[in-house]
């Protein structure tokens, strides 16, 4: 069974889609075969690999709207070896996915998915609907990025007590993988601040060391690629390579 691990926020900008992406394409240069499944309605995934849909595009918002629909339709190849992605929807309105937290659930536990990866990612949206609810059902672990903002903070607190109705409910399996600061600026006392108040909330071995503000990202983003690929050896590639290894180290330990 693959690890499944949720990208998420409650507030939106907190680079979460970007997280996604390159963990995704992290993990798969490390030689793990990876789906990233695009939950977030706005389908910047597809974008930050290079990927433009098409319209009516299979994505994995028809599994939410129709019934016996599989995951395995939506697959697209990415140009990174080990990387596959399902694409979001961008049309695909929220109040139309079907009251059922376990939708996804039942998609990933189909061989055809489950035999063909060893992880699965999901960047799931920031609202609080059933889309969010799916994702946090068939994760096994929560990555949290969060921008050092008091508005990112208190995003974090909402999640919060998302996670853990849901790990008390649905999904007792659901575990917290880390806390990751993003756009940090160790120089900006605003920033230190906030890094240390989720500190004290949910425990300083919560929080992954974090990752500089770097135009470099945005630069790698809007050429469809993945940081490590456009600019190697610049600081937010730097530091999501050491982001990367200390979520490796934690997956292997925790099981």
């Amino acid at each position: 069974m693959p690890s499944v691990i949720v990208i998420t926020n409650r507030k939106g900008g907190t680079g979460k889609t970007t997280t996604a992406i390159n963990l995704a394409a992290a993990l798969a240069a490390e030689g793990q075969r990876i789906l990233l499944i695009d939950l977030d309605t706005q389908g910047h995934c597809a974008l930050g690999l290079g990927q433009r849909p098409k319209p009516g595009q299979a994505s994995v918002h028809r599994l939410l709207a129709t019934p016996g629909a599989s995951l395995t339709e939506a697959l697209v190849a990415t140009a990174y070896a080990g990387l596959d992605l399902i694409p979001a929807d961008s049309e695909f309105q929220h109040d139309l996915a079907p009251d059922d937290d376990q939708i996804l659930v039942r998609a990933l536990a189909e061989p055809a998915i489950r035999d063909r990866y060893d992880a699965i990612l999901i960047d799931s949206p920031p609202s609080l609907d059933r889309l969010l609810l799916n994702a946090l059902s068939a994760a096994h672990w929560a990555l949290i990025p969060f921008v050092p903002h008091p508005l990112a903070e208190e995003g974090v607190r909402q999640l919060a007590k998302v996670f853990f109705r849901v790990a008390m409910t649905s999904n007792p399996n659901l575990r917290l993988l880390g806390l990751l600061p993003v756009m940090y600026d160790h120089r900006i006392g605003q920033h230190r601040r906030v890094q240390d108040l989720v500190a004290s909330q949910f425990g300083q071995e919560r929080l992954l060391q974090g990752i500089r503000s770097d135009i470099k990202l945005a630069e790698a983003f809007a050429a469809g690629q993945p940081i490590r690929h456009y600019a190697p050896r610049c600081r937010g590639s730097l530091d999501y390579q050491a982001a990367v290894a200390e979520i490796i180290k934690r997956l292997n330990s925790r099981g």
